[in-house]
């Protein structure tokens, strides 16, 4: 068994091809993960691997990558099938696999899982797909159907295999290997290995290389742990309101992805007042000796760095680690937020998360094993009382200790001589000491870029953890076919479950008034976007939009949360607020009674009067 943490110096000692490090150089990667150092090449040399490993380590890439370079485009049938225990996973291994072969012209992979149409996924398998990521059910439907043939497969793999038993699927996951070639090449990945687990492993891998990966997830306890959610437009916002609130700031570093990225953020805080570096890669091991000794000296306060420029550093000084860009994986947050809480002093580290990265909180405070709290971007007035604060004690302490007799007599003279007031005349001084860093944010207010406050179901995150246990099924041989059968929709309802989206089961949908409309511009689907997104609606619980000049009616479930409606308040398109409201009946004359909630198949409009008697529908398609 191999257990290891180090890594080497990049991705292109492990044997990739050229189109997969330009792939992996552009979303950010410069040097491997532990388990992507130690699973890359026994599975690009052929050999099965039964890798042990935390969810957040990596190891999508670890498989991903041997099994794209194995890859031939020219055949378009599936090579390589993927299993994972619920659709949220396998919408991420398959977008993942998509950005890794950005440069492999015709490549496609499809995912495939219950809760999405039949007739869709029929339509896409017939068209030919290089790699097959679905969840056991799903992929069980499609074999049984012959939609899914896998002649051609040559490399498989279990993801989260202990999930898969968890949820039930170990029994599926057993049948399908079955009926897979005998002569592919298998990976099975588990955060945890049990006896069923291992005898599946023993059973259908051939002589494995056993790996085992120990999580460096043990974190300063001097550390604070803040997260900020926001959206990739305000972040600058957000990180120089936060640089400018905190109180014990004194040193930071700012861990970006990419090389370039070090440069843009650091001429852009350097371009608003603050005393800052880039520091990649690319720069000479001189010049980076330079910038470290610089933040020691406090000659810079801030530092914006890749992972691997940041290792080593040790600066006692540095208060504050933020993470402007969350990390790929939980190894590389521990390492990041270690280089402060130093020398026994308290640390900040600030994670800075959209919406759609929610997810990756719960995988590393699952794997860290610590709690991360909400951290609410600073408002406008917050920040100008910091700067009213720090312009105060400016002034205090300049009082105390310069010399002002030159300066007393100066304004002595103004006074006589202009007839003016002391205090009239410090007025027109503090204006301009404060040009270049106005204590009134002027404008600021008009656009509040404070995001929702957080949740304790944290919206738009797609869920990691799944919180119910499914005892493993047992049957006979003879009747497996049958209980397949009978067991699809029990299937289809176990992969739905870890949905990314709230959903309101119970009541009906009811009508909402939001403050947007035609005169702003705003299409249907940006408001659905919004609050798919933002509010963690599921989409299919949205109903019919109608567009007014200055407002719109959005359908909605009619039992939202008071903290849902919070957010559906403050939520903004096009820089307005939806301020959203459940409308009262008759409000609005065609206000129609509620439907029930969930997808609809058929949209209803009404078949005549009523005159008071229940109204008929009539049913045309969608």
């Amino acid at each position: 068994m191999t257990t290891t943490t180090d890594t080497p110096i990049g991705f292109a000692q492990l044997g990739l091809k050229p189109a997969l490090l330009s792939a992996l150089a552009e979303v950010g990667y410069e040097t491997p993960s532990p388990i992507q150092a130690a699973c890359i090449p026994p599975l690009l040399a052929g050999l099965d691997v039964l890798g042990e490993a935390q969810t957040g380590t990596g190891k999508t890439a670890a498989f991903a990558l041997p099994l794209l370079q194995k890859i031939d485009v020219s055949i378009a049938k599936p090579q390589a099938l993927i299993l994972t225990p619920t659709r949220e996973l396998a919408i991420q291994v398959a977008e993942a696999l998509q950005r890794y072969a950005k440069h492999i012209p015709g490549f496609h992979v499809l995912p495939v899982y219950g809760g999405q149409s039949m007739v869709v996924q029929l339509r896409q398998l017939s068209r030919g797909a290089h790699v097959i990521v679905g969840t056991p059910g799903r992929v069980m439907d499609h074999l049984e159907r012959k939609s899914l043939v896998l002649d051609k497969l040559s490399f498989m793999v279990l993801d989260e295999a202990d999930e898969m038993l968890r949820m039930g699927f170990i029994d599926d996951v057993k049948w399908i290997l079955e009926h897979t070639p005998a002569s592919r090449q298998t990976a099975l990945f588990s955060a945890t290995m049990p006896d069923v687990i291992r005898r599946v492993a023993h059973q259908h891998l051939r002589d494995p290389k056993e790996i085992k990966i120990r999580s460096a997830t043990s974190t300063v306890v001097t550390t604070q742990q803040f997260y900020c959610q926001t959206h990739g437009g305000q972040k600058i916002e957000a990180l120089t309101r936060i640089l400018e609130v905190e109180a014990d700031f004194d040193a930071a570093i700012i861990f970006v992805r990419t090389k370039i990225a070090t440069v843009e953020l650091a001429d852009k805080l350097e371009a608003r007042g603050y005393a800052v570096a880039a520091l990649n890669g690319d720069m000479t091991q001189g010049l980076r000796e330079q910038v470290i000794d610089r933040l020691k000296s406090g000659s810079l306060d801030i530092v914006v760095a890749t992972d691997v420029a940041a290792r080593g550093i040790d600066v006692s000084r540095v208060s504050h680690v933020i993470n402007y860009d969350v990390p790929n994986d939980t190894e590389a947050y521990v390492h990041r937020i270690g280089r402060t809480g130093r020398a026994g002093r308290t640390g900040r580290a600030i994670l800075f998360i959209t919406p759609r990265e929610m997810h990756m909180l719960k995988v590393i405070e699952r794997a860290t094993r610590q709690k991360i709290e909400p951290l609410a971007m600073p408002t406008p007035s917050e920040v100008a009382n910091r700067r009213v604060a720090q312009f105060t004690q400016q002034i205090l302490d300049t009082l105390k200790t310069e010399k002002l007799d030159f300066f007393f007599d100066v304004i002595r003279n103004m006074e006589t001589d202009h007839n003016i007031g002391a205090r009239e005349i410090a007025t027109a001084l503090a204006w301009l000491l404060q040009r270049e860093r106005p204590l009134q944010l002027v404008g600021a207010a008009a656009v509040d870029l404070t995001p929702p406050p957080a949740r304790n179901e944290r919206s738009g995150e797609r869920s990691s953890e799944r919180s119910f246990d499914r005892p493993e099924r047992s049957s006979s041989r003879t009747d497996r076919s049958s209980e397949r059968s009978s067991e699809r929709p029990a299937r289809e309802n176990r992969e739905q479950t870890s949905a990314s989206q709230h959903t309101y089961a119970a009541g009906a949908l009811a009508r909402y008034r939001i403050e947007i409309g035609r005169n702003q511009g705003v299409l249907p689907k940006e408001i659905v976007g919004a609050i798919a997104n933002e509010g963690g609606i599921d989409g299919k619980q949205i109903g019919q939009i109608n567009l007014f000049d200055d407002f719109s009616t959005v359908e909605l479930p009619a039992n939202l949360p008071a903290d849902v409606m919070d957010v559906l308040r403050r939520i903004r398109v096009r820089q307005f607020a939806l301020k959203a409201r459940i409308t009262e009946p008759g409000e609005y004359p065609d206000t129609r009674p509620p439907r029930p909630a969930g997808p609809v198949r058929a949209k209803k409009e009404w078949g005549g009067k009523t005159d008071g008697k229940k109204p008929e529908w009539k049913k045309r398609d969608r």
